[in-house]
């Protein structure tokens, strides 16, 4: 399918999704999270796509909202136009199959609250994350005071939310806000190769596994582990654990199915 502000390629069981608005770097308007949401929609069910890589390319991951569409609203019509991005938003985080962030240039704003949605994040070395929102006098809206401070602690980001500054790729490595920092050519041959080794592991234990995560963090610990613990058992009754475990004792790689 074509979209206007994204490139979709699937190969080898890997969706790279591209932000494409270089002439603005990237900036993410209404359009981006209706393309962005449909095209993960349409790769969460697909069952040949075992690994989504979401990248702006070499340059730039995504330098914010589009700010004279933001300009123009209102307390009213922000409230109806915040929706697509939350709900693309919602969708990644919750999607069926892990997600990888490919970052490099600026991951600013709506930008960086499209990285912590992701599963995993790779940064270039020439990454640069912040949240500029309060230097327009407004706060990040898409999660990003919910979501950051969940991943790196509320210290941190309520420094990081408050000031306005941003970080290199190597303090966001330092705090915990992306798991990988590589030179800037190496960026997408890094996320691919990531995404090749969970491709290769059992897919109904990786969703399951991603459940447990992010369904467990909204959870008290005596619920989480009750519910990891259902999920535990149920893999027990998938082809893949028979598999996983015939091919060990085997001492053989296993053929995972997905079911």
């Amino acid at each position: 399918m074509a979209y206007e502000t994204i490139i979709v390629e699937v190969e080898e069981g890997i969706a790279t999704v591209t932000l494409n608005r270089p002439e603005v770097l990237n900036a993410l308007n209404s359009l981006v999270f209706i393309e962005l949401g449909e095209a993960c929609a349409n790769v969460g069910a697909d069952d040949s796509v075992r690994v989504v890589i979401i990248t702006g390319g070499e340059k730039v991951f995504a330098a914010g909202a589009d700010i004279k569409q933001m300009a123009l609203s209102t307390a009213v019509n922000v409230a109806t136009s915040v929706r697509p991005s939350q709900a693309t938003f919602n969708l990644i985080e919750n999607l069926n199959k892990p997600v990888i962030a490919a970052i490099a240039g600026y991951a600013l704003g709506g930008g960086c609250e499209l990285t912590l949605v992701a599963d995993v994040r790779i940064a270039a070395e020439n990454a640069q994350f912040g949240f500029p929102e309060i230097k327009l006098g407004i706060l990040p809206g898409g999660g990003g005071t919910q979501r950051l401070p969940r991943l790196i602690g509320a210290g941190k980001a309520k420094e990081l939310i408050f000031s306005g500054d941003f970080i290199s790729a190597e303090e966001a490595l330092r705090i915990g806000l992306v798991n990988k920092v590589v030179p800037a050519d190496q960026l997408l041959i890094e996320a691919k190769k990531m995404a090749k080794k969970f491709a290769a592991r059992g897919a109904v234990a990786i969703q399951m596994a991603k459940t447990c995560v992010n369904e467990g963090l909204r959870m008290d610990l005596n619920m989480g582990l009750q519910y990891e613990h259902k999920c535990f058992s149920l893999l027990f009754a998938t082809e893949d654990q028979k598999e996983g475990m015939k091919a060990f004792l085997e001492k053989r790689k296993p053929n995972f199915r997905g079911r």
